[in-house]
C-alpha cells in the first residue's frame, strides 16, 4: 500500500476522554486517540476490550457518558450531520434490509444520504462491479453468502464518497477471494487520501495491511502509533500479549495425547 499518514495536518479522528458505562460495568475508560489522516489504523484487543463500543461512539451510533470525538474537524455530537456526512460505516452484525436486491440496497443507502438518484445508480453500478458482485446485483441480499454480504455492505458505506471508513471486523467469515477484493478496495481508498479504521482479531492481517495500530484492553488504549513503533521489534501478536497479559500456557488435557484404541 502506497498511502500513509498525512504529516502536519489535523487528525482524521480525534478522541478525547471517551467514557461509557453499562450499569456497573465501565466498558470504555477515558480513551484518548488520534487517527492520522491518510492512515490505515487497526484497532485490536481481546473480546470485551471495548473496541466495538469505542467505534460506535466515534461514529455517532452510541452516545458517550463523557468525552468528545471530532471527525475531520467536526464534532460528532455537536455537529452530527457534518461529521456523519464524511463517515462510511460497516458495523459488525449490522441488520440489513435483506429483502432488497444488492443494487436496491446500495441505491437506498445513497438516497438516504440525500444523493441524486442518477448519481447513486452510477456509483452503485461501479461499486458492485469493483466488488465482483455484478452477477448478484439483482439477487436478494438474504440469499448472499457471508463474503458477499460484507462486500455489499462495504458498497453501502462507500456510495456517498466518505473520507473516513470505520469497519468493525470487516473480514470475519469472509472467504479468501472476497477478502482480497475488499483489501484492494480499501487500499485504493487510502491511496486516494481516505482514512480507514478497522477492528480485527487477526494480528497477521493487521500487520499486512495497516500503517498504524492501537491496542485496547480493559477499556483503555495500551499503545497506539505507527505499526513498527507499537510492535517495538516484536511481532504484533507478541507485543499484544505483552501489553494485554493473560496466560497462553495450556495445562491438563493429558487425555488428548492418549490413544483411544
Amino acid at each position: 500500500m502506497s498511502g500513509g499518514p498525512v504529516q502536519g495536518t489535523e487528525p482524521a479522528v480525534r478522541v478525547r476522554g471517551l467514557t461509557k458505562r453499562f450499569g456497573q460495568t465501565l466498558a470504555v475508560s477515558g480513551i484518548d486517540l488520534d487517527v492520522p489522516r491518510g492512515s490505515f489504523l487497526g484497532l485490536v484487543g481481546p473480546n470485551g476490550a471495548g473496541k466495538t463500543t469505542t467505534l460506535s461512539m466515534a461514529t455517532g451510533l452510541l452516545r458517550p457518558d463523557e468525552g468528545s470525538v471530532e471527525v475531520l474537524g467536526h464534532d460528532v455530537w455537536a455537529d452530527p450531520v457534518a461529521a456523519k456526512k464524511r463517515i462510511g460505516i460497516l458495523p459488525d452484525g449490522l441488520r440489513l434490509f435483506d429483502r432488497l436486491t444488492g443494487l436496491q440496497l446500495v441505491t437506498y443507502a445513497g438516497l438516504l444520504r440525500g444523493m441524486d438518484r442518477s448519481e447513486v445508480l452510477e456509483r452503485a453500478g461501479e461499486l458492485i462491479a469493483a466488488l465482483g458482485l455484478t452477477d448478484a446485483s439483482d439477487k436478494l441480499v438474504v440469499d448472499y453468502s457471508a463474503g458477499m454480504t460484507k462486500k455489499i455492505t462495504l458498497a453501502c458505506a462507500l456510495v456517498h464518497g466518505p473520507r473516513l471508513l470505520v469497519l468493525d471486523e470487516p473480514f470475519e467469515a469472509v472467504d479468501p477471494v472476497s477478502a482480497r477484493t475488499i483489501r484492494g478496495i480499501l487500499a485504493r481508498f487510502v491511496d486516494g487520501g481516505g482514512t480507514v479504521v478497522l477492528s480485527s482479531h487477526v494480528m497477521d492481517l493487521v500487520e499486512r495491511i495497516c500503517t498504524d495500530v492501537a491496542i485496547i484492553a480493559g477499556g483503555v488504549v495500551r499503545a497506539a502509533g505507527p505499526l513498527d513503533q507499537v510492535r517495538a521489534g516484536l511481532s504484533l501478536e507478541d507485543r499484544f500479549v505483552d501489553l494485554v497479559g493473560g496466560s497462553t500456557e495450556v495445562e491438563g488435557l493429558a487425555w488428548l495425547h492418549t490413544s483411544s484404541d
